[in-house]
């Protein structure tokens, strides 16, 4: 499991607000990105799927951010959306590291 996703407590917060609806979104997206194991990379195609399953997250926040761009309280969700942006960069760099270490077979 990527490690830096898993600090993220899920369970507290409950949406009252649209803010604190898109906070939960990307809470659950954090959940998902959670799950990636990089330890478990390899073959190309398990590189592939998990470089599919971080751009997909990162879709999901920056519609999530467009949906929510006009809100008063949109800095708590800029900053999660922030968060969980540079947690995919991270994310993304470790298994380029896998493949560049030749930790991906082909």
């Amino acid at each position: 499991m990527f490690s830096a996703f898993s600090s993220i407590d899920y369970r507290s917060i409950r949406a009252n607000t649209p803010a604190e609806t898109a906070v939960k979104r990307l809470n659950g997206i954090g959940e998902v990105l959670s799950d990636i194991d990089i330890s478990a990379i390899h073959t190309q195609d398990d590189m592939t799927r998990a470089l599919w399953t971080l751009d997909t997250a990162d879709k999901c926040i920056r519609m999530i951010l467009a949906e929510f761009r006009t809100l008063p309280a949109k800095e708590q969700v800029v900053r999660k959306a922030e968060s969980l942006v540079d947690l995919i960069e991270l994310a993304r760099d470790e298994i380029s590291n896998y493949r560049d270490d030749g930790r991906v077979l082909s």
